[in-house]
């Protein structure tokens, strides 16, 4: 198999890449490597399959670029490339939008002029839904909870907040269109809290890893709100095996949006539940400051998984507790790369 990954030195893209080819097949990786650690995901993987791996220096703004890196004969196209906070996105509202917005475009184009006949997977994000305000909840004593549902489904009606929720989700329903408009196989992944090894967790994005890393070094946490907002998480590998069962069932989920996540079984609090186990897993307590919710911050999202369930056979096999260790073994193995990193993050 032959392919192309957007964002391919990143967190998912490394991970991504390293999957493809352990099976034998050729990759592509195309990064700007504009995000810290991406150079040491390169070498993590250099380190295991050597030049096998293909890199290309580019930017998914620059349509030419991907054009030029996309071969004709690419089984399989991976968007990851993405900015992916919606603090920076306020900040900087244009490069938010050229990077998400634009570069799915010209992602789409590229495929549809050089590689129409490749499975593009793009990674999405349950921001797309917004604050979901008409979502009733419930507020308990270390998280809250949905009243009257068990998680968002597709059907939920998209509601961008945030310039980061605007231009991912215009790309969003640029991905789906491109298939009922010119036949490309396309999936939207409308994903949910993904987290695993490589990844390089900062404050705005990244919580868990983020958490785990400013903890095992010393480095001050702050929690927006009060600890109590609840997500669904999903192993990396689990994230995995969701790309490759859309893929390989693509007659079927072509054009198709799926919600991807823990789900209802894998979910966390914040830092009310989280909070507890990370300090288990470091032996001892770990000082937070609380400040202001941030905008759009959802009190609670929970991805209803069932029609992934349903059409692609997929649900995740690694619980959150197990996830959280696995995780946590990882970011204490690498003290020193983190310790390097940290300051820039921060």
């Amino acid at each position: 198999m032959k392919v192309f990954i957007t964002g391919g030195a990143g967190f998912v893209g490394a991970n991504v890449a390293d999957r493809h080819l352990s099976q034998g097949d050729e990759v592509v990786a195309f990064d700007n490597f504009s995000r810290e650690g991406t150079r040491g995901n390169i070498d993590w993987l250099r380190s295991r399959h050597g030049d096998r791996l293909r890199i290309v220096h580019g930017d998914i703004r620059d349509p030419g670029g991907l054009r030029d890196a996309l071969a004709p004969d690419t089984d399989r196209v991976y968007h990851l490339a993405a900015q992916v906070a919606v603090t920076i996105s306020l900040r900087d509202p244009r490069q938010d939008f050229e990077v998400n917005a634009l570069g799915t475009f010209n992602v789409l184009e590229a495929v549809r002029l050089s590689a129409p006949e490749a499975v593009l997977l793009y990674a999405s994000t349950n921001k797309v839904y917004g604050g979901m305000e008409s979502v009733q909840i419930v507020e308990e004593d270390t998280r809250y909870r949905y009243a009257d549902r068990v998680g968002i489904s597709e059907e939920q009606p998209l509601d961008f907040h945030s310039p980061y929720g605007c231009s991912k989700g215009a790309g969003d329903q640029y991905v789906r269109d491109y298939a009922r408009i010119y036949d490309l196989r396309t999936v939207v992944l409308r994903q949910s809290c993904i987290y695993g090894s490589r990844q390089m967790g900062q404050e705005d994005q990244g919580w868990l890893a983020f958490f785990c890393i400013a903890s095992r070094l010393g480095v001050p946490i702050s929690i927006y709100g009060n600890g109590k907002q609840v997500r669904d998480v999903l192993w990396i590998d689990d994230l995995l095996e969701a790309y490759d069962a859309a893929a390989t069932n693509i007659d079927r989920s072509s054009g198709q949006i799926y919600n991807i996540g823990g789900g209802p079984a894998n979910t966390l609090a914040v830092w009310a539940e989280f909070g507890p186990i990370l300090e288990e897993l470091a032996g001892r307590t770990i000082a937070v400051d609380y400040r202001e919710w941030r905008a759009g911050d959802q009190p609670v999202y929970i991805s209803d998984i069932a029609k992934a369930e349903r059409e692609l056979g997929w649900r995740p096999q690694v619980s959150a507790r197990d996830g959280v260790e696995r995780l946590w073994r990882w970011v204490d193995a690498n003290t020193e790369l983190f310790s390097r990193l940290m300051p820039v993050q921060i």
